[in-house]
Formats: C-alpha cells, sequence, structure tokens
C-alpha cells in the first residue's frame, strides 16, 4: 500500500463534494499502488508570477523510491474543449487546465531547485478527469499519454507506475522534506476520545510550521501556547520530522485520552504514551509488573522507575512533552532521562489549562515561544473567553468561523440539571449537528458528577469510560450514541458541538476561571453552557 501524507485522510470529516471525491481518489490510490510510492495531498504552493502573488493548489504529489514527483491535478464534471485547449469553467470565469497544470510544476521545479540536494528531482504531470471523457486527445493541449479520463479512470494506478517507475532507491529526505514544507498540513487533534476522526486544519502562520524554522543548539524549546494555538499539531510535526529522519521520537503527555488518540494517528516508528505509560514500560523492560490496585500506585510506579536504569529501547532522539503544565519537576527529570544526549527537546503547555494546581516547571537555558492565538475555536467563543480570562491573558481570535454566541442554560436543582442537558443536546440538534458531532462534558470528576451516573436522558443514550481497560489496555466505553467525559478526561480534545454541563462553583476563582477555559475551548463549533444559577450570576457579572 502507498503510505499517503497527511495522515487522517481516511476520516477527515467534511461534506464537501469535491474534497469527498479526492479522498475516493486517495482510497484507490492507497490500496492499488505499491508501498515503493508516497502520495501527498492538498499540495498548496505559491510563486511569483509578473510581480503578484499566485496561489494554487496541486491535487496530488506522487513520490518514488527515486524522489521524484508526479504531479496529479484531478478536475471533476464537464470540461470545455475550446480553441485555446481544454478549460475549466467556474463561476465567473474559465480557467486553462494546460496553463495552470503547467504554471504548478514550474513553481514546483523553482522552489526545488532552490534547495540543495534537489537539482537531481525529474517533475512530471498528469491529469485526472474521471467524469469526463475527452473527445479530440491531440487537441487539447496536454500529451495524451498525460490524461486519464473516464474512459481510463480505473486504469490511474497503472499508469501512474508507467509515467512515473519505482525507481533507483536514493536518498529522498530532501524531497519528503520539502512537500512537508510547502504543505504546511498537520492533524489537529480534535476528536470524540475512542473515535479516530481526524479533522486537518491549515493554520496561517501557526506552530507546526514556524517553530519548526528556529535554529536552536542544543535543541530545547518551551512553548507556551494557548488552547487552539496547534501545540498538538506542532507535536506530531516533530514526531513525524524524526521519524523521516531516521531517528526514534517519543511523545509523553499527562492525559491518557490523548494520549490514546495520538497514539492512534502518529506515524508507526516512536512511542506515544503518558508519563505512567512510559515508567510502567521500564518496569516491564526489566521484567517487572506493578499492582495499581493499590492505595498510592501511581506515586509508588514512578519510584520504582527511578531505581532502575532506562534501557536501550527505550531511549529516542526526540522527546516531546505535552500538557507541560500538568508535570513536576520531579517527572520532568525522569522523562528526560529517555532522550538521548543530542536528543531535541520539546516542552508544550498552556497555563490556563492547569487544572491540578500545579507550580510551572523551571528549564534552565530553554529557548521560549509564545503564541496567544486561537485557531480553533469560533471567534464568539474566544470573546466569551476573553471576558472570562481577562485581558492580560492576550488570547487571540484567529478563527475563521463565527458561529453562534455561547448559550446559557440555568437550572436550580439535580432534577432540572438533566432537564437543561436534554435541552442542550436538542439544541445542538436542531443547530445540524449529528450525534457523532455532540459531546456532553461535565465540570465535575467522573466520581463527582450527577450527570455522568446516567447512561441515558429520555432518547439520548451515552458513551462514557466504564473506568475498564481490555487486555491490550485500551479503555472501554459503554455503548452510547453521545460522547460523555469529564473535562480533566476530555482536556487535548474537542468535538464540534460541546455541552459544558453541571458548572457549579462557590466563588468563581482562579481554579473554577482555568476548568471553564479547558471545558469552553474543546468546542469546535457551538457552546452550550448549563450552569446553576448561582454560578451563572457569578459568570455573567465577570464578563459582562
Amino acid at each position: 500500500m502507498a503510505r499517503i501524507v497527511p495522515d487522517g485522510w481516511q476520516n477527515l470529516d467534511t461534506a464537501t463534494p469535491s474534497i469527498q471525491r479526492e479522498l475516493e481518489t486517495l482510497r484507490g490510490l492507497s490500496t492499488t499502488l505499491p508501498d515503493d510510492y508516497t502520495v501527498y495531498h492538498g499540495i498548496h504552493w505559491s510563486t511569483l508570477d509578473r510581480g503578484h502573488a499566485v496561489f494554487g493548489e496541486i491535487d496530488f504529489v506522487v513520490v518514488n523510491r527515486a524522489g521524484d514527483l508526479l504531479l496529479i491535478e484531478q478536475k471533476l464534471g464537464f470540461l470545455g474543449e475550446t480553441a485555446e485547449g481544454l478549460v475549466k469553467e467556474y463561476p465567473g470565469k474559465s480557467k486553462s487546465v494546460p496553463v495552470q497544470m503547467a504554471r504548478s510544476r514550474d513553481a514546483v521545479l523553482t522552489k526545488l531547485r532552490q534547495r540543495n540536494g534537489a537539482s537531481h528531482v525529474h517533475v512530471e504531470s498528469l491529469l485526472f478527469c474521471p467524469h469526463y471523457a475527452i473527445k479530440s486527445p491531440l487537441t487539447v493541449g496536454i500529451v495524451p499519454e498525460r490524461i486519464v479520463d473516464s474512459k481510463r479512470k480505473d486504469q490511474l494506478a497503472a499508469i501512474i507506475q508507467q509515467v512515473l517507475p519505482i525507481g533507483d532507491e536514493m536518498d529522498t529526505v530532501v524531497v519528503h522534506q520539502f512537500l512537508r514544507d510547502v504543505i504546511k498540513l498537520e492533524p489537529d487533534v480534535s476528536a470524540l476520545v475512542g473515535r479516530a476522526r481526524t479533522l486537518v486544519a491549515r493554520v496561517s502562520g501557526g506552530l507546526a510550521h514556524w517553530a519548526r524554522q528556529l535554529d536552536i543548539a542544543p535543541h530545547q524549546l518551551r512553548v507556551t501556547g494557548t488552547a487552539g494555538s496547534g501545540k498538538t499539531q506542532l507535536a506530531l510535526a516533530e514526531f513525524r520530522a524524526a521519524i523521516d529522519a531516521g531517528r526514534r521520537p517519543l511523545y509523553v503527555c499527562f492525559n491518557r485520552p490523548l494520549a490514546d488518540h495520538v497514539e492512534a494517528i502518529a506515524p508507526p516508528g516512536g512511542m506515544a504514551c503518558t508519563f505512567h505509560t512510559l515508567c510502567e514500560a521500564v518496569l516491564r523492560a526489566h521484567g517487572q509488573t506493578h499492582d495499581f490496585t493499590q492505595p498510592g500506585a501511581f506515586d509508588a510506579l514512578v519510584t520504582r522507575a527511578e531505581q532502575l536504569p532506562v534501557p536501550e529501547s527505550l531511549l529516542f532522539d526526540t522527546v516531546i512533552i505535552d500538557e507541560g503544565q500538568d508535570w513536576s519537576e520531579r517527572w520532568r527529570d525522569r522523562v528526560f532521562c529517555h532522550a538521548r544526549a543530542d536528543a531535541r527537546r520539546l516542552w508544550l503547555e498552556d497555563p490556563l489549562q492547569n487544572l491540578y494546581g500545579r507550580p510551572a516547571v523551571a528549564l534552565p537555558g530553554w529557548v521560549g515561544l509564545r503564541s496567544q492565538a486561537n485557531y480553533r475555536s469560533p471567534r464568539p467563543i474566544v470573546r466569551f473567553l476573553q471576558g472570562l480570562v481577562g485581558e492580560e491573558a492576550g488570547i487571540e481570535a484567529a478563527s475563521p468561523i463565527d458561529a453562534s454566541d455561547v448559550e446559557f442554560l440555568t437550572y436550580a436543582d439535580k432534577t432540572e440539571l438533566l432537564a437543561q442537558v436534554k435541552m442542550g443536546i436538542k439544541q445542538c440538534y436542531a443547530a445540524g449537528f449529528k450525534k457523532t458531532d455532540v459531546a456532553v462534558i461535565s465540570y465535575h470528576g467522573r466520581e463527582s458528577s450527577h450527570v455522568m451516573r446516567h447512561d441515558r436522558l429520555g432518547d439520548f443514550t451515552f458513551r462514557r469510560f466504564s473506568g475498564a481497560y481490555d487486555l491490550f489496555q485500551r479503555p472501554v466505553y459503554e455503548e452510547g450514541d453521545i460522547l460523555m467525559e469529564s473535562v480533566m478526561r476530555f482536556k487535548g480534545q474537542a468535538a464540534p458541538a460541546i455541552v459544558f454541563a453541571e458548572i457549579d462553583f462557590a466563588e468563581l476563582d482562579d481554579k473554577a476561571v482555568r476548568r471553564l477555559f479547558v471545558g469552553a475551548t474543546r468546542a469546535t463549533m457551538k457552546l452550550v453552557l448549563v450552569i446553576s444559577e448561582d454560578a451563572a450570576q457569578q459568570l455573567l457579572q465577570r464578563i459582562s
């Protein structure tokens, strides 16, 4: 099977017909091309033409073992065969397909020639029009052998291999790095717990691109970024870059659901886990097991791991710590024992998501980088958060989405609480969200939550973490339509529509503000707050 980049394309959540057609092409290429090929999709490039910036899109780029490229332009629907060649009609204008393809090829070649070690790369082009049959192949302005129309669409993979043979094995690191720099796409970790839904976010000027341009020796970078700024995207970019360079990365975070999700979408070749899972791996490497049923089991686990040498199999060339605000200096010292002497080290944190009240970890000598732009949360949610945390936090609304305002549903007692949770779900459904888009997040922990004791409310059934793990140490969830989680476990993840339930606090102190901030920033489209009357009064006074 060919490798597809970026990762997570199988579960890309979009209803755009053109994207769906591209995904169909990807599914075909992934199964019909041999593993000697890599297919990049959604490649964006820019170049200069007559002094003006020109932006275009190449639908697919296929790379062989020698590092040569085949640019595939996919055109859907009807095409016009004119005296000037093949054209595609768009609202208010038409575009020459041969000119577009030539311009794309020239742009890629120009940029490749600027890269050391890429001067030998050959670049070919191919037109794929699966819904249109070319009537006059000799007059459309493209070599017939470079056209795959509806009559030959089932032969796409075979024709690709004719145009771009597998080639001899060569060092292709420069080519793949070039494509990753151009694509500027990283999987955004915004998915429902236990489901492999990966949304691909293009963050203009985001952390996944410009933080990796820093030249630091030794590479020790501390990134303090607000929710939605792209911290975990950056972590995945570092993870993948290490693997591409033949190095072994380690991603470690505090939150188990986040670690499970990153492990599911990260490419093979490294390790993604929680801190305690890493400690347990040390024990297993020495032939030991640990009893988690005893009181203080997790602290005892850390102590036992500290007493054992780190085996060679658990040493890494890149060490990435996510959710750094939840870490202690003891944990910091322990995880750095897993870093080789020349390892790249990356520390990601957001003080506003510190739910455990732990002091900031000292990292003397590290380079610091701050990012306060939230690209994930719609602008009304960020405006709400700006009023909550104050102007001094400096959070910027960078999302292009201007969704509906944050909705408040208040309750006076537990009976009314459950009724308002149901109302919040109904409001999400009425806004057009599907059951898989909605998550009910409790302000309280799993043990103290009243809402999380219920496996259903009326017609709504909930998919809840049972507290148990299977033989492969994967979390076991009870069956249900709508995900229900605590705000602690859902930290680091997101869903399109969030019903943030049973918000109740005696005082709107820093702890309450941080918990509200974490819960609110889980929503990528719609946010409904189910909040007690007393807490609502305090909150409205704060943000007004």
